[in-house]
């Protein structure tokens, strides 16, 4: 009983010190060191492969986001319902599936996860290739050849109104 108590007592501290952090602050530069040294980071984390994805973020400046994503293996699948996310392979090599239906499908928050995809298309992905995938379309690493080293990008997408794009001015 005294355990739960000391473990409720620090789960609550550490809940009480992230809520007082407030937004994170921006962050608009890394050097390559920076990265390397996340990557490193990222590789002693996977040593368990307990999780399939070790994501730490790399730039930072509201509403746009940039992710240095580790992947030791296959994870969940997903669907950003406001989001467009671009991928650049910075080490190793899988296959992107995007598109078809999720399978298993949950909500969480404006994202959908699923355990696996039915029916998209297969794209390889090997180091220096790029791939956006537009919101709303289902995707998902379903194989990794190799760790996979991604730089991800999640790009806000604004809905389409007819009254704004009516108040946009016209070039002449």
């Amino acid at each position: 009983m005294r355990t739960a108590g000391i473990c409720l007592i620090v789960t609550l501290g550490v809940a009480v010190g992230v809520a007082q952090r407030g937004p994170q602050p921006d962050v608009t530069y890394r050097s390559a060191a920076d990265v390397q040294a996340m990557i490193a980071k990222a590789k002693a984390q996977n040593e368990t492969k307990a999780q399939p994805t070790i994501s730490q973020n790399i730039l930072r400046l509201a509403p746009y986001s940039t992710n240095l994503e580790y992947r030791g293996s296959v994870g969940p699948a997903s669907v950003h319902m406001k989001e467009a996310e671009i991928f650049y392979v910075i080490e190793g090599s899988g296959t992107l599936t995007t598109g078809g239906k999720l399978v298993n499908e949950t909500k969480n928050g404006d994202n959908l996860s699923g355990t696996a995809i039915e029916g998209g298309k297969n794209q390889a992905m090997n180091k220096g290739d790029f791939a956006i995938v537009p919101e709303n379309t289902p995707h998902w690493f379903s194989e990794i050849k190799s760790t996979l080293v991604l730089m991800s990008m999640h790009v806000p997408r604004p809905v389409q109104n007819d009254s704004v794009i009516k108040a946009l001015p016209v070039a002449k």
